[in-house]
């Protein structure tokens, strides 16, 4: 199965009940092992969780830490980019170039890596003060 399909595959299982928005996320580790989330509304917008952020719990859930490549999908007339959050959510777990595909349900898609979508990301180096 590709990363596409597996994204699609979660975004069936996505909680949309106010937006009717299903999102699927898969993320590959450098070990290969595929790791999959959709997003998650509540009635209260700002509680709920993103796809691409239950695909890194999941995989930060099974010990691994390192993401390989990324896939998002959604039904949406054009490819969907993660939201800022999640882009910086995956510029801290990436392992190098990062591809990103971003696709739609019928079919289009957008090949992307996390350095474009998040230019000069905020990182540990930020944090270093010796």
């Amino acid at each position: 199965m590709s990363l596409i399909e597996a994204a699609a595959k979660t975004r069936e299982n996505a909680h949309a009940p106010y937006s009717n928005f299903k999102v699927g996320a898969a993320v590959r580790t450098v070990d290969g092992t595929v790791y999959t989330g959709c997003n998650v509304e509540n009635v209260a917008y700002p509680e709920g969780t993103c796809a691409e952020a239950g695909a890194i719990a999941a995989m930060c859930a099974a010990g691994e830490y390192q993401i390989a490549e990324v896939a998002v999908i959604a039904d949406s007339p054009d490819p969907v980019p993660p939201c800022g959050g999640c882009r910086q959510k995956l510029a801290e777990f990436a392992a190098g170039d990062v591809t990103v595909t971003m696709a739609t349900t019928d079919g289009k898609t957008k090949t992307v890596t996390v350095a474009d979508l998040l230019p000069g990301a905020f990182d540990a180096g930020h944090m270093d003060r010796t």
